[in-house]
């Protein structure tokens, strides 16, 4: 599994026209699930998105995690993500989950990140064409692998 966490001012996703989240100050996390993704992933992920000092202290410093700041989170699913560009210049997409079987992970995810955050979390709708609007603050864009642990 893997995500993308861009620390924003504010972020929003649109779906046919329609604003359907909306965060402030926090983090937009963008999530891509491959097939042999397991809750084991999902807990070491939620985790450490919730834990991420990469928010400013008064001397500039990342010292501070979203929960710190009272900041808000909003997740998005994006398969592609797991985009492997090795061969020609059409992307493959062979790794990302199937949408059968990443549905049920992301609403697991957003479940356990839920959790973690201990207050809710704002989220696009898994498979939707979404307009992504969002004021990267920095800035700060961390990418996270759960087949990199170590």
């Amino acid at each position: 599994m893997r995500v993308l966490i861009q620390r924003v001012a504010g972020a929003s996703v649109e779906i046919n026209g329609r604003i359907m989240a909306n965060i402030h100050k926090g983090l937009l996390v963008f999530v891509g699930i491959e097939e042999a993704d397991a809750d084991e992933d999902i807990q070491w992920l939620t985790k450490k998105i919730v834990k991420l000092r990469i928010f400013n202290n008064d001397n500039g410093l990342m010292d501070f995690s979203v929960k710190e700041v009272f900041g808000e989170i909003l997740v998005i699913s994006q398969f592609t993500l797991h985009a492997s560009t090795k061969k020609g210049n059409r992307p493959s997409y062979i790794n990302a989950a199937r949408p059968e079987l990443a549905i049920n992970l992301y609403d697991n995810f957003l479940n356990q990140l839920t959790s973690d955050f201990e207050k809710p979390v704002e989220s696009g709708i898994f498979g939707a064409d979404m307009k992504i609007a969002l004021v990267n603050d920095g800035p700060v864009t961390i990418w996270l692998d759960s087949r990199n642990k170590g």
